[in-house]
């Protein structure tokens, strides 16, 4: 089977990466992957793209089979992934088009499969830190040589889709401290834990949230236009920050197990 160094996980408007590819087929104990993975080459780098919902948006965020598309990156020998979503902000002083590169997640989804773990032997994986601080620095420092607005830093609240939050539930999100809100990015990280992979995650502003104070409703035109801009520089950031991704360190990632099984 083919094999890749770093994988990327494509979005909302985000779906194919590169123009020379090989397309795999993988198999994986969990089902079908969301798309065969495009297989092509980035400074060096062997790169795994998978669009999470599939090649044509036919995926909800809820029907994602989140198991099956970390499981096809193992497969292929990826150890390090980027998983960017179109999200909303939470705060009013999130510019549209900025990039939050989050350090913590808050999960609010129900009923997804959410471990490869179901026994016999029990086994509890740290998500204290969930993402990869090695690849979130390289994307954050990448980003402000490009001149791309970036946060270094943030909580992702996930929320189970399809169904937008009600104006009380953003203003409650808003109240808890939050930055951003989306549909995907639980529980596609911390499954990459679970096998000892490096993640992060690029929260990608199209929108504020229906509860934010002081903005004004955004237009389908307005976040559509926003998608465009958000992949283009989205692009520009990928092709910049993969070259310098080494191979996986000893760190908080790849040594997740370690005291984690009973």
């Amino acid at each position: 089977m083919a094999e890749a160094d770093v994988g990327v996980f494509g979005g909302s408007g985000f779906y194919s990466f590169l123009a020379d590819v090989e397309e795999v087929e993988v198999e994986t104990p969990y089902g079908a992957p969301s798309a065969p993975v495009t297989i092509g080459e980035v400074g060096g780098k062997r790169v795994a793209f998978l669009p999470r919902h599939g090649v044509k948006h036919e995926l909800p965020p809820a029907q994602i089979n989140y198991r099956a598309n970390v499981w096809a990156m193992k497969e292929l020998g990826v150890r390090r992934i980027i998983g960017p979503n179109a999200s909303g902000a939470l705060k009013a002083e999130l510019e549209l088009g900025e990039f939050v590169v989050c350090d913590q997640f808050v999960d609010r989804t129900h009923s997804r499969k959410d471990t490869f773990y179901e026994g016999p032997e029990t086994t509890h994986v740290s998500a204290a830190d969930p993402y990869c601080p090695e690849l979130r620095g390289i994307l954050v420092e990448t980003a402000r040589e490009l001149g791309i607005p970036v946060r270094d830093g943030g909580t992702v609240v996930v929320i189970q889709g399809p169904r937008f939050s009600t104006r009380a539930e953003s203003k409650w999100f808003q109240d808890a401290g939050w930055d951003v809100i989306n549909m995907t990015a639980y529980p596609e990280g911390y499954l990459a834990r679970e096998l000892e992979l490096c993640y992060a995650n690029i929260s990608m502003v199209t929108d504020h949230d229906v509860g934010v104070e002081g903005t004004p409703p955004v237009s389908h035109h307005q976040v559509i236009e926003v998608f465009t801009r958000n992949n283009e520089k989205l692009r520009e950031l990928l092709f910049a920050a993969i070259p310098k991704i080494g191979p996986q360190p000893q760190d908080v990632c790849a040594t997740a197990l370690e005291g984690a099984r009973i």
